[in-house]
């Protein structure tokens, strides 16, 4: 039995702890003075949790041989964005204010998706950008124009 508003309140609770993210790690940032530093201690505490769950409810096993071989290159980069979202957290989350940092990063997210879904890139199935999703990507780039304006 499928829940569809099951996964999709596990993606709200999701949006609204990157929110609080942000702040805890450009704070962490700012009080620690070392940008690297502090995303070297969150990106520790995130190996040492998914360890303890790994462990806990099973799921680790090193790659088979020749496996990882066999993977896509655009598989690879999903470490260096997560770097570059930390690092924006870290250095540009505090200096432009929760509201606007959430809102450029969800909604740039979103019009990459449509265009990630549309072509068919990085292993998504191919949903044609029809103007409906058309429309939403740009009501979000309105909306958070609102939402960054001073």
């Amino acid at each position: 039995m499928k829940m569809p508003w099951l996964l999709y309140l596990i993606a709200i609770a999701a949006g609204v702890f990157s929110t609080a993210l942000s702040g805890s790690n450009a704070t962490l940032s700012k009080e620690l003075g070392q940008p690297i530093t502090s995303g070297i201690i969150v990106e520790f505490v995130v190996l040492i949790v998914l360890v303890v769950i790994g462990l806990t409810y099973g799921g680790m096993q090193l790659p088979k041989a020749g496996q990882l071989s066999q993977i896509p290159w655009w598989a690879w980069i999903g470490g260096l964005g997560g770097a570059s979202i930390l690092l924006t957290q870290l250095t540009i989350a505090e200096k432009i204010g929760a509201a606007p940092f959430l809102g450029l990063t969800v909604t740039a997210g979103v019009v990459m998706s449509i265009a990630l879904d549309h072509f068919g890139w990085l292993g998504f199935d191919r949903n044609p950008a029809h103007i409906t999703r058309l429309a939403g990507g740009a009501l979000m780039i309105v909306g958070v124009a609102l939402v960054a304006k001073n």
